[in-house]
Formats: structure tokens, C-alpha cells, sequence
């Protein structure tokens, strides 16, 4: 065995003992800070809607573009972490964040909370957040999935923690100190980006600031611009730059996969509009509750019980779907726990009293730990690990203009009948007929697959006609994690 191969497989164990558990921890708290946030904004609903004088599709704006950014702002990341490295990202995506929050404090208008708290907030969270996760990857080998998921309890943490301090604020000194307290609060992704360094490989240069291949697109728009001075035809040029362009988009939205893979065809549309009632209850749940007599405190309780329970079972839906029996079957899993999701809505239609609202809460919460914890599995189930970070780049982009629009327009519906169970009746409809479209759809791939594999007819590309489990093995210590990999929690 070479000395090489002994010292890079040396640092790699090295790396997953130490400082890497430090780095854990404040994986753990960059996650309650960032995707746990936009959890409280329904207890501020009410408030900002009597300041503002806005319709309840003008304030669940505010949420939608912060969330639709926090989740569609992968690539921009990727790009960022690549030239600067995952310290920097999150460093710069705590500045944004505490800054987006102290200038949501003394916005004059509803407008000038999009722009504030919605996409500088919203982008400073995914930067912090996403980066966060990635550096992960360059600390943990051995221990990687662990890792990964004692990270995401953060969320469920989050979940848990933020209404309850948001109401508490609120009531003590209203929203725009609790806006400025914010700020100083996710400036606390700065601290947990410096606990971040980079890690050194044995030869000693920084794993985790990757020099990036040269694209060949760059080299033939080099060697075209090279000769650019004395070459009497500028269009040749334009047209390199627009194939260099196209390599770029082909490497971080992966359309070619898309229009090839059947399983990632229908898993990605099933999601998309999973997402235009996923999000409801979060924005519209706690003013539900006050319209319906509910206590604010007690209202906030609601997001902090969803949280809660989040904490103990998204790990162990993690642990179950792992298991053997699961294996080439967990998208039935996920889309049985979309389908619940949507059940479980009518709870809030039949009553909205506070202990019905409860064990909607806690139905609602088993049903999400599922999706949490399966979304991002069966996506590397159907799509080859070599293109998931490219796949998951147009798959976040496309949830993510759900995510936007889909609160909005509901809010418009409430406005239009003055009748909040619209918000439940919307979200059970997307939700629902997403999961029956991904449940079917996935059957009817492996009988035509079957039946292929029957009558023994070849298949040209099998990737496009069936559902196959791609291997998720882990990387040998050796390998070098990818430099960027798109991650969002549901």
C-alpha cells in the first residue's frame, strides 16, 4: 500500500473524531436558527396584517418568499461555497439574515418586508443553512449519516423553540423589537460558521475549498477568446459562450435526467405540487386558531407541539425506512405519509377547538417526520449518486416557486370568502392527489418494467421506464466528499 493512499486514508478518520463533533453542534443550531425560523412567522400574522392594513394574501407573502428562497437558493450557494468555502457562506449567510431581520424592524410597509425578511432573510438562511450541511460531508466519513441526522433534530428544535420565544416578545414588547431581538439572534450563524474551519487534507492543502475542475466549456471559450483579438467572426464566440452556459446549467439543474429518468419525472412533479399545500398549515394554522377563540399563547403552542414530536420520530422513520424490508419500496412509504398529511387536515375543518387542534398537531407531526425523513432518500433512490447534487439543484428550484405561490393564492381564496377552512381543504387537495400520483404512477413503473422483463424485450435506456434503487453506499474513507451537495429539510 503507497504512503500516499495511508496518509489521506489517516486524515480522513481524523476527521470524523474531535473538533468535527464541535462542528456538529453548531450544525445542529445553524439548523434550529435557519429552517426552524420561518415556523414563528404565524404568530406575527395578525399583527402584521392590523399594521399594515394588508389582505391575507398580502401578508403570506412574506412567509412564502422567505421560505421559496431558503429552499431555492441551492445553486447560488453552490457557487458561493465553491469560490469562498462553506465558512465564508455561512459566515456571510448569518450577516444577511440578522441584517434582514433588523430592517424588517422598521419597515413602513408590507412591500418592504418582502424585500427585508423575506429575500434577505430568506437567503441568508439557505446560505448559512445549506453550507452549513455540506461541511458535513468534508467532516464526517465514517460517521457521515449520523451525523446528518443528529444535524436535522436541529429543525425539529426549532420547531419547537422559536413560537414560543416569538409569542413571549411579542406580547412583552411587540413585533418590531421582537424583529430587532431576531436580528441579533441569527447573527449567532456567524459564531457557528468560525467553529467551521477548513479541514486539511494530509498534503495539506484546505479540503474544504475544493479548486474546482475547468469545465471544458471554459477551456474551448479560453482558447476561443485567446484568438478572439485576430479571429473576424465575434459570433463564434457568442456561440461558445452560450455552450459554456448551457454546461453550466446542465451541471447544476440537471434537465437531460429529468426528460430521460421516468422515476425522477414523477417524483419531481409529484413533489412540485406537493408543495402548494405542504406549507399551508405553517403559515395559516395559528390564526386559524385565534380566529376560532383560541388564546395567542396557546395558538403559538400548536407549531412548538408539531416541533416537539418532530424531535423523537423523524429519527426513528429515519432508522425504519433504512431497514431491508423498505429497500426499492420507500417511495410507497413517503407518499403513504404525503396522503396523511392530507387526511389529517380535516381535523382543523371539523373543529377548532383547542384540544381537536392538539391531536391535529400531533397526527400532522407523524405524518411530516416522514416526509422529512424520506423526501431527500428517495430522491437518491431514483437518481444516480454521481448526478444528485445536479438533480437536486432543479428539484429545490421547482418546490421552491410552489412554496411561493401557494400560501398567496390560498390567502386570496380566504379574502375572496372570509372562510379559513379553505387553507385545510386546499392543502388536503394538493396533497392528497400528489401522493395518489406518486403512489400510482411508481406502481404502474414496476408492472411495465415487469412485464417487460417477461416477454424479454430489451430496453435501450431502462433509467427511463422504471423505478430502480440507485446504490447509496458510503464513500470509501479515502474519497474526498462531493464539493457541493443541495440540501433542504421539509
Amino acid at each position: 500500500m503507497s504512503q500516499g493512499g495511508a496518509a489521506a486514508r489517516g486524515a480522513a478518520t481524523s476527521q470524523d473524531k474531535g473538533w468535527a463533533w464541535m462542528v456538529l453542534l453548531a450544525a445542529v443550531l445553524l439548523q434550529g436558527l435557519t429552517l426552524g425560523f420561518p415556523s414563528c412567522i404565524g404568530v406575527f400574522f395578525t399583527d402584521l396584517q392590523h399594521e399594515f392594513q394588508a389582505s391575507n394574501s398580502e401578508t403570506s407573502w412574506f412567509p412564502s418568499i422567505m421560505v421559496a428562497v431558503l429552499h431555492g437558493g441551492g445553486p447560488l450557494c453552490s457557487v458561493l461555497v465553491k469560490r469562498f468555502g462553506c465558512r465564508f457562506a455561512v459566515m456571510l449567510g448569518g450577516l444577511l439574515s440578522g441584517v434582514g431581520m433588523v430592517s424588517s424592524s422598521f419597515c413602513k410597509s408590507i412591500s418592504q418586508l418582502y424585500l427585508t425578511a423575506g429575500l434577505i432573510t430568506g437567503l441568508g438562511s439557505c446560505f448559512s443553512f445549506q453550507a452549513g450541511v455540506t461541511v458535513l460531508g468534508y467532516y464526517f466519513v465514517r460517521w457521515r449519516t449520523l451525523a446528518n441526522a443528529m444535524a436535522s433534530t436541529g429543525v425539529s428544535l426549532g420547531f419547537t423553540l422559536w413560537p414560543l420565544l416569538s409569542q413571549y416578545l411579542l406580547d412583552e414588547m411587540g413585533w418590531r423589537n421582537t424583529f430587532l431581538i431576531f436580528g441579533g439572534i441569527l447573527l449567532n450563524c456567524c459564531v457557528c460558521g468560525a467553529i467551521m474551519r477548513p479541514v486539511q487534507l494530509a498534503s495539506g492543502s484546505p479540503l474544504q475549498s475544493p479548486k474546482p475542475a475547468e469545465e471544458p466549456g471554459k477551456r474551448a471559450e479560453g482558447a476561443q477568446l485567446s484568438n478572439g483579438a485576430s479571429s473576424p467572426h465575434p459570433e463564434l464566440q457568442q456561440q461558445t459562450r452560450r455552450t459554456a452556459c448551457f454546461q453550466m446549467l446542465q451541471k447544476y439543474l440537471a434537465f437531460d435526467i429529468f426528460c430521460q429518468n421516468k422515476g425522477y419525472q414523477i417524483y419531481t412533479i409529484g413533489v412540485t405540487w406537493m408543495m402548494m399545500g405542504f406549507a399551508l398549515p405553517h403559515v395559516y394554522l395559528v390564526p386559524y386558531a385565534i380566529q376560532n377563540g383560541v388564546e395567542e399563547r396557546r395558538a403559538a403552542l400548536l407549531i412548538s407541539i408539531i416541533g416537539f414530536i418532530n424531535i423523537f420520530i423523524r429519527p426513528l422513520t429515519g432508522l425504519l425506512s433504512g431497514h431491508r424490508v423498505f429497500t426499492g419500496r420507500r417511495i410507497y412509504l413517503f407518499s403513504l405519509a404525503v396522503l396523511l398529511c392530507g387526511l389529517s387536515n380535516f381535523i382543523c375543518v371539523i373543529s377548532a377547538e383547542f384540544s381537536v387542534l392538539i391531536i391535529y398537531c400531533v397526527i400532522l407531526s407523524i405524518a411530516m417526520s416522514g416526509i422529512g425523513a424520506l423526501t431527500f432518500q428517495v430522491l437518491m433512490d431514483v437518481v444516480e449518486m454521481d448526478r444528485f447534487s445536479s438533480a437536486l439543484g432543479l428539484f429545490t428550484i421547482l418546490e421552491s416557486i410552489t412554496l411561493l405561490i401557494g400560501p398567496p393564492l390560498t390567502g386570496l381564496l380566504v379574502d375572496i370568502t372570509s372562510d379559513f377552512h379553505y387553507v385545510f381543504y386546499n392543502s388536503s387537495f394538493f396533497l392528497i392527489s400528489a401522493a395518489l400520483f406518486m403512489g400510482l404512477s411508481f406502481f404502474a413503473l414496476e408492472k411495465k418494467t415487469k412485464l417487460k422483463e417477461a416477454s424479454k424485450v430489451p430496453l435501450d435506456n431502462p433509467s427511463r421506464y422504471q423505478y430502480n434503487e440507485m446504490p447509496t453506499e458510503p464513500q470509501s474513507e479515502s474519497q474526498s466528499p462531493p464539493a457541493v451537495v443541495y440540501i433542504t429539510s421539509i
